[in-house]
């Protein structure tokens, strides 16, 4: 019968494990925890995008981008539009008398003046548009288009002859002239003629003229046409 040897234990009986072994076994799992620690940290890292590599790739690169680019001025970028049409009229040489002596407030300080804003003559600034009407009626009396130039608004084209009204339509000018027969009240002209103007060579041209005739079964209260036609 084999005799046992110190280092075998016999049936019935474990091994206690000796000093180096117990030694060997805390260290490992003291490196087995430093690694999950590390592993946890890297990938606490990339999530939040605090510090991780997700800072550093492409996506970064695009947004500061897209600021970049947001903050460029437009090439359609213009000057402020707002001007006072009631003293640019008033004080334009190029405006007649009986326009300007019409010119006054219909209501407190409300002048009858309509005012647009728009490209026609191919300028940085946007051109002005102003129409001048009776408080009364409402009939145009004069439409005039400025044009910024050297800082200033410099008058490119004027229509005197009442009931006139200008507009701007698609980089066009075009302008409507109602048309009265005799005995025709102002709130039922006979027709129109429909005239659009292109800037070309530094001034306005005439490229269409249209007549339009209203019909005559529109009854109304007798008003004198406005003068001038």
């Amino acid at each position: 019968m084999r005799g046992l040897s110190n280092d075998t234990p016999g049936p019935g009986l474990s091994s206690a494990p000796g000093p180096g072994r117990v030694r060997g076994s805390f260290e490992a799992a003291v490196a087995a925890m430093a690694v999950l620690a590390a592993l946890a940290l890297l990938v606490s890292g990339c999530a939040t995008g605090g510090t991780g590599a997700r800072d550093e790739g492409p996506a970064h690169s695009d947004s500061v981008a897209g600021v970049a680019e947001a903050k460029s001025p437009s090439p359609s970028a213009t000057a402020d539009d707002h001007v006072d049409a009631v003293k640019l009229v008033k004080d334009d040489p190029n405006v007649s008398a009986a326009v300007k002596h019409e010119l006054k407030p219909c209501v407190a300080d409300e002048y009858a003046v309509d005012v647009s804003y728009g490209e026609l003559t191919g300028g940085t600034v946007n051109d002005v548009v102003v129409n001048v009407m009776t408080c009364g009626d409402a009939v145009g009396i004069g439409s005039y288009v400025y044009r910024a130039t050297g800082g200033t608004y410099e008058n490119v084209f004027k229509a005197e002859e009442p009931p006139v009204y200008a507009e701007i339509d698609r980089g066009d000018l075009v302008v409507t002239k109602q048309v009265y027969e005799k005995g025709d009240p102002v709130s039922s002209p006979s027709g129109e003629n429909v005239i659009t103007y292109r800037w070309t060579s530094g001034r306005f041209v005439q490229e269409y003229s249209t007549h339009n005739e209203y019909s005559n079964a529109v009854g109304g209260d007798a008003s004198p046409a406005p003068s001038g036609n």
